[in-house]
């Protein structure tokens, strides 16, 4: 059975048994292998999919939510807009049962490539202390710096980019 996915295409999948195949291209499409050998297709229904696989669907973890933390230049300072987004993050991270979060810091490329890599590890460790603060258990958080090697803003070096100067938040 082929669910809806969340962009404009559903995607395929493709059923075979033996010398028969079924490609699966429409949300609820299904097919049903009754023997080996056999494909064949049906078309189900949103209904019916809840039905039959309800507690399955329930049981399965929220789809990973992503934030962006910004930061003034050459510090571990959060911008004041940053700030507001903070509250948000813990919101989306208390739903979950047991969440895991990703927190990845980076840099423009105004200091040098040492400089960078501790002042993005620092900021990603900010951001984790914070949550920590929060009641967010430590164990749950993984950091990491990145410097200036992944840029939201491609820029020469030496060009102060404020959208560069940020800590990505993954929670799952």
């Amino acid at each position: 059975m082929l669910l809806p996915g969340k962009g404009p295409t559903p995607g395929a999948l493709t059923v075979t048994s033996g010398d028969e195949t079924r490609t699966l291209d429409q949300p609820y499409a299904a097919a049903r292998v009754s023997r080996p050998g056999s494909v064949s297709g049906q078309k189900t229904s949103e209904t019916e999919v809840r039905q039959t696989f309800g507690p399955a669907l329930e049981a399965q973890p929220g789809r990973p939510v992503s934030f962006y933390l910004y930061f003034l230049a050459d510090t571990d300072e959060f911008t004041p807009e940053s700030k507001q987004v903070v509250t948000q993050l813990f919101a989306e991270i208390a739903r979950r049962p047991a969440p895991e979060i990703v927190v990845i810091g980076h840099t423009d490329r105004v200091g040098s490539v040492p400089y960078n890599d501790a002042l993005s590890l620092r900021r990603a460790e900010r951001v984790r202390d914070e949550l920590v603060k929060l009641g967010i258990p430590k164990g749950r958080i993984s950091v990491a710096g990145r410097g200036a090697r992944e840029p939201e803003v491609r820029t020469a070096e030496k060009v102060a980019e404020a959208r560069n100067r940020r800590v990505e938040i993954s929670v799952r």
